[in-house]
C-alpha cells in the first residue's frame, strides 16, 4: 500500500509541477513572502543558487520532459519484453506470389470495333492440366433477344513463331457439342472475301474448304469433323461465350498439357538449348457482322472463328507450361508409396526433387486409405513401404511398429460450376452457395428425383412429394434466397467416387454430427415434408462408420424415347444418370466441363431410338457439383460451397480456414495423429479439413528406411514452399504449421533408427511401440490393452508428445488433448510458410531479434532520460558544496 501511495504522490507532483517534483529535480524555487525558508547552507551559497534558479524555468520544463521520456521508455521496454508474439509468428512465411496475369486489347475490324475490348488471362506461367480464369471488359452487350452475336471464342494452340504465335491450323477448335455458332473448321469464300487465295485450306468430300488441324506430330485431320485428336466430349475449345449486359464476361478455360493432348505438345517440346517452347491461348472476338459485312439483328453470327477475317482479329497470349518430361531416370529402382488421393498432387510434385541425387525413384500408387493401411500392415514382396493416410495405422499384435509423420493439410470441397441466369441470355458464374448437413444428406441419398430419371412424369412414386431438384428444395432456398425462380437451373445430382476412403468417412461424420441431418437419415421428414429415398432405409445402411457413398436405389425407371411416335420407352437407373467418378480428380474435370457422363439422352435416327451420353453443354448451361478434394477444386478453378461449422458460421475452404481447423483437431486413438472432429470446428475453422500422415514400418531394410525418411524431411522443409513449379506444394494445400513440421522431422529420425531393440529397453513407451502400437497390438483404439506409446517423431510438448494411449477400447481424451496444446490456435497461421525462401528464419525468430534490439534501445533511452536530471542535481550539489 505504501508503494502505491508513493507512486500516486509522485504522479501528482508530476502533473501539478509541485514542490516535491522540484526538489527531486535538485532545484529550489524562490519562495513567496511569508514563506518559511528552509534550513540550508550559508546565505552566500543560497544567493548563488537563487541567482541560477531564477533563470531556469525553461530548464525545469526540459528536465521534466526528459524524466517523462525516461520513465516512458522503461515502461515500454517492460511491456515489449512481456508482449506475446502475434499468432502464427512461429512460422516462416512464403514470399509473395508473382502474378503472371496478362491483359491485352482488341483491335478495330472492318465492320466491328474491338479496340475497347480488354481480355485478361489470369495465369500464363507454371501451367499444367488445369483451369485458368479468363475475364474481359469493354465489349458490346449480347442481345437479350437470344440472338447469338457479341461473344468471344477461345482455343488452345501450339506454334513456334514467337511474334505471331500459331497459325489457324495449329489450334484445337471445332467438334464442339451442340454446334454453337462459329464452331466448325469450314470456311467459305462467299461469306469471307479474305479467304480467296489463302492456300492453307483443303476441300472436304463435298468440295467445301476447311482448315485442317495439324498436330505436333502425325497426320492432319481428313475432314472438318475428324475427331482423331479431339471430339465433342473432350475438346477444350469454347466457341460461344456471350458478353453480359455490361459487355463483360468471365469463364474458366481448361488447359491441357502434352500428357493429355500429345497433339498440342504443351510442356514437352523444347528449343535446342533445352527451354520449353510456349503454347498459346487465342481469343477471337465476334461482333454483329459476318466477314462480308452482313448484319441481321435476328440472325446469329455463324461463320467460323478460323475464317480469315475473323482470325485476323485474334488476341494471342503465350503460355508457359511446366515440363512434362520424366522427372526421374526410369531405370532407377523404385521406392513405392501408396495411399490417399489427398496426397497425390503433393507427392507427384515432389517426385523430381526427391529423385535428384538419389539411388531410387519414388512412385506413387493412389488408393483408398483403408487399402493402403492394409498394404502396410500385411506387406508382400515389392509392396509399398510408406502409406499416405488420414486415419492412423494400427498394426496387429506382434507386427512391426509404425511411425506417423504429418506431410500435408488438405480437405474436401463441395465444388461446383453453376451458371446463373439473370435475364434472357445474360448468364453469370455463381460463386457463393450455402449447403448444410441435411442438404448434403439429401443429395448423397438420391432423394431428389433428378438424380434418378430425366423426366418429371416418370418419377418413382416414393419420391413423388420430394423436390425434383436441389434448387426447388425450400431448405436450399432458405439458405440461398437468390435462387427464387431458378428451379430448372440446378445440378441433377452430386458426383462422388466409388472408393472406400477416409475422406468419405470424414464427410459422413460431419453430416451425422448435425441432429437434423441424422434424423433425416433415420427416416424422419424435414420441416417441409421431404423424406430420404426409401431404398436407403430398406438397405439398413450403417451410417456411423461409412467410408463410401452408396447408391442404394438401382430401380430402373421408364423414360420416354419415341421414334416417329412409336411410344417406346427405355429404362435408366440412377447409376447411369449420375455415374460414379473413378476418383476426385476425374470428378473435378467432369464438373469443370459440366459433363458428368450421364447416359439418358434419347437419340432418334432413322426411326430407331437409342440411348446416348448427354452432350457436353455450352458454357452458359453448365451446372454440376461434386465431392472433391480442395486441391483439385483449386486446380480447375471450381467454386466451393460454404458449409456450417460448429459455430453455425458458413465457411469455405481457404488456407486460413484449413489451418484454423488443424489447430482445433484433437488426437486420434493413436497419440500424435490428429483427427477431424466437427464439434471442435469453431472460429472460422473449415469442418472438412484433414491432415495427411505418412506411415512407414520400422522393420524395413536400412536403405529403404533412409530413403523414406528423406521423403519426410523434404515434406517438412522444401516441400512446404507453395507454388506451381515441380517440387513445390501445389495451391489448395495449406503449409504445415511449425509443430507438425517438427513432428515430421522427428519421425524421419525415428524411421532412420528403425525399430527399437526390445532387449535394450522394455520399460519406456517408445520402446514398447511407435505411433501408438503398444505391446497389445491393434486391439482397439489406443493400440490395444496396455495402451500405446506416443507417436514416433512427436516432440515432447508438441502434439502427441509424451502422451500415452488410453488403454483397451478407449479413445484419446479430446479435452486432455486440447489442454496438452494439440489445438493451440497459435500453432497455425493463415500465411504461407516457407522456410526455404526465408533462409530458415521464421517470423518469430526475426521478430525476436528485432524485439530484443528495440528493448535495448528503449532501456538505453530510459536510462539516458533519467540520468540527465540526476546528473544536474548531482552537479548542483557539488557546486553548492564547493562554494
Amino acid at each position: 500500500m505504501k508503494r502505491r501511495v508513493r507512486l500516486v504522490r509522485r504522479a501528482g507532483a508530476i502533473r501539478r509541477g509541485g514542490a516535491g517534483f522540484v526538489r527531486r529535480a535538485g532545484l529550489v524555487r524562490r519562495t513567496g513572502a511569508g514563506r518559511a525558508r528552509p534550513a540550508g547552507p550559508a546565505p552566500r551559497e543560497r544567493a548563488g543558487l537563487g541567482r541560477r534558479s531564477a533563470g531556469a524555468e525553461a530548464g525545469v520544463r526540459r528536465h521534466r520532459r526528459r524524466l517523462r521520456l525516461g520513465v516512458g521508455c522503461l515502461l515500454a521496454a517492460v511491456v515489449l519484453a512481456l508482449l506475446p508474439l502475434p499468432e502464427g509468428a512461429d512460422r516462416a512465411r512464403a514470399a509473395a506470389v508473382e502474378s503472371s496475369a496478362v491483359t491485352k486489347s482488341g483491335t478495330e475490324g472492318k465492320y466491328d470495333d474491338f479496340s475497347s475490348l480488354e481480355v485478361t488471362v489470369h495465369q500464363t506461367r507454371g501451367l499444367t492440366w488445369q483451369g485458368v480464369k479468363v475475364s474481359w471488359t469493354g465489349g458490346r452487350p449480347a442481345p437479350k433477344s437470344g440472338t447469338k452475336f457479341n461473344f468471344l471464342q477461345i482455343m488452345q494452340c501450339w506454334g513456334d513463331d514467337p511474334q505471331q504465335g500459331p497459325d489457324r491450323s495449329q489450334c484445337e477448335f471445332g467438334n464442339e457439342a451442340r454446334v454453337p455458332p462459329g464452331s466448325g473448321r469450314l470456311v467459305y469464300p462467299e461469306t469471307d472475301p479474305e479467304e480467296a487465295g489463302t492456300g492453307d485450306t483443303v476441300p472436304d468430300d463435298y468440295g467445301r474448304p476447311y482448315v485442317p488441324f495439324r498436330p505436333v506430330t502425325g497426320d492432319p485431320t481428313s475432314s472438318p469433323y475428324d475427331s482423331t485428336y479431339f471430339g465433342a466430349g473432350d475438346t477444350n475449345s469454347l466457341a460461344w461465350l456471350p458478353n453480359d449486359g455490361n459487355g463483360e464476361g468471365e469463364t474458366v478455360f481448361e488447359l491441357k498439357s502434352a500428357l493429355e493432348a500429345e497433339y498440342l505438345g504443351c510442356g514437352a517440346r523444347t528449343t535446342p538449348d533445352g527451354k520449353v517452347r510456349p503454347c498459346w491461348l487465342v481469343v477471337v472476338p465476334r461482333g454483329e457482322h459476318e466477314p462480308d459485312g452482313v448484319s441481321d439483328p435476328g440472325r446469329a453470327v455463324l461463320t467460323s472463328a478460323l475464317s480469315k477475317t475473323n482470325w485476323d482479329r485474334r488476341i494471342v497470349f503465350p503460355l508457359a507450361f511446366e515440363p512434362v518430361t520424366q522427372a526421374c531416370d526410369p531405370d532407377k529402382p523404385e521406392r513405392v508409396i501408396t495411399g490417399s488421393e489427398l496426397a497425390t498432387d503433393a507427392i507427384t510434385s515432389w517426385q523430381g526433387a526427391l529423385c535428384r541425387d538419389a539411388t531410387h525413384r519414388f512412385t506413387y500408387t493412389q488408393s483408398g486409405e483403408p487399402a493402403a493401411r492394409e498394404v502396410l500392415t500385411s506387406p508382400g514382396t515389392g509392396s509399398a513401404g510408406m502409406a499416405m493416410t488420414v486415419d492412423p495405422v494400427r498394426p496387429p499384435e506382434g507386427a512391426s511398429p509404425v511411425v506417423h509423420a504429418p506431410v500435408a493439410v488438405s480437405g474436401l470441397s463441395i465444388g461446383f460450376v453453376w451458371m446463373y441466369e439473370k435475364g434472357s441470355f445474360n448468364y453469370l458464374p455463381l460463386k457463393d452457395v450455402r449447403l448444410n448437413q441435411r442438404l448434403l444428406a439429401k443429395a448423397l441419398t438420391q432423394s431428389y428425383g433428378s438424380s434418378l430419371v430425366a423426366s418429371q412424369e416418370n418419377l418413382p412414386e416414393y419420391l413423388g412429394k420430394n423436390p425434383r431438384y436441389l434448387v426447388a428444395d425450400p431448405e436450399f432456398r432458405k439458405l440461398n434466397p437468390e435462387f427464387e425462380g431458378q428451379d430448372r437451373h440446378s445440378p441433377i445430382g452430386m458426383v462422388v467416387t466409388s472408393e472406400n476412403t477416409d475422406s468419405a468417412r470424414m464427410l459422413w461424420r460431419y453430416i451425422l454430427a448435425d441432429a437434423d441431418a441424422k434424423k433425416f437419415l433415420a427416416g424422419e421428414p424435414d420441416p417441409w415434408g421431404m423424406r430420404i429415398n426409401e431404398k436407403y432405409t430398406e438397405a439398413a445402411i450403417a451410417w456411423d462408420d461409412l467410408d463410401y457413398f452408396p447408391k442404394a436405389d438401382l430401380t430402373a425407371t421408364d423414360v420416354p424415347c419415341s421414334p416417329a411416335g412409336a411410344g417406346q420407352s427405355m429404362k435408366r437407373t440412377g447409376l447411369e444418370v449420375v455415374p460414379y467418378a473413378l476418383d476426385m480428380h476425374e470428378a473435378a474435370v467432369k464438373v469443370r466441363r459440366g459433363d458428368i457422363g450421364s447416359v439418358y439422352e434419347c437419340v432418334v435416327d432413322l426411326n430407331t431410338a437409342k440411348w446416348s451420353g448427354v452432350e457436353r453443354p455450352s458454357p452458359v448451361d453448365q451446372r454440376q457439383l461434386g465431392v472433391l478434394d480442395v486441391v483439385n477444386a483449386e486446380r480447375y478453378q471450381l467454386s466451393s460451397a460454404a458449409l456450417p461449422n460448429a459455430d453455425g458460421q458458413y465457411v469455405k475452404p481457404t488456407e486460413a480456414s484449413l489451418l484454423q481447423a488443424v489447430a482445433r483437431m484433437p488426437e486420434s486413438a493413436v497419440a500424435g495423429v490428429r483427427t477431424p472432429d466437427p464439434a471442435r470446428m469453431t472460429d472460422g475453422a473449415y469442418p472438412l479439413t484433414a491432415v495427411v500422415y505418412a506411415a512407414a514400418r520400422l522393420d524395413q531394410a536400412e536403405d529403404a528406411r533412409r530413403d523414406y525418411a528423406r521423403v519426410l524431411r523434404y515434406a517438412a522443409g522444401e516441400g512446404q514452399r507453395q507454388g506451381t513449379a515441380s517440387g513445390e506444394l501445389p495451391y489448395g494445400y495449406a503449409p504445415l504449421p511449425t509443430a507438425l513440421r517438427e513432428q515430421a522431422r522427428k519421425a524421419a529420425e525415428q524411421l532412420e533408427k528403425g525399430a527399437p531393440d526390445p532387449e535394450a529397453d522394455s520399460g519406456g513407451p517408445e520402446a514398447q511401440g511407435a505411433a501408438g502400437a503398444g505391446p497389445g497390438g491393434a486391439g482397439g483404439p489406443g493400440g490395444g490393452p496396455g495402451g500405446g506409446g506416443r507417436a514416433a517423431g512427436s516432440p515432447a510438448g508438441a502434439p502427441g508428445g509424451g502422451r500415452a494411449g488410453t488403454g483397451a477400447g478407449g479413445g484419446a481424451d479430446p479435452d486432455a488433448s486440447a489442454a496438452a496444446g494439440t489445438a493451440d490456435p497459435t500453432e497455425t497461421d493463415p500465411a504461407k510458410q516457407n522456410v526455404a525462401k526465408s533462409g530458415g528464419i521464421t517470423p518469430a525468430e526475426a521478430l525476436g531479434l528485432i524485439r530484443w534490439v528495440l528493448l535495448g534501445v528503449l532501456i538505453v533511452g530510459g536510462v539516458a532520460g533519467l540520468a540527465g536530471p540526476l546528473m544536474l542535481r548531482f552537479s548542483a550539489r557539488r557546486a553548492a558544496a564547493g562554494g
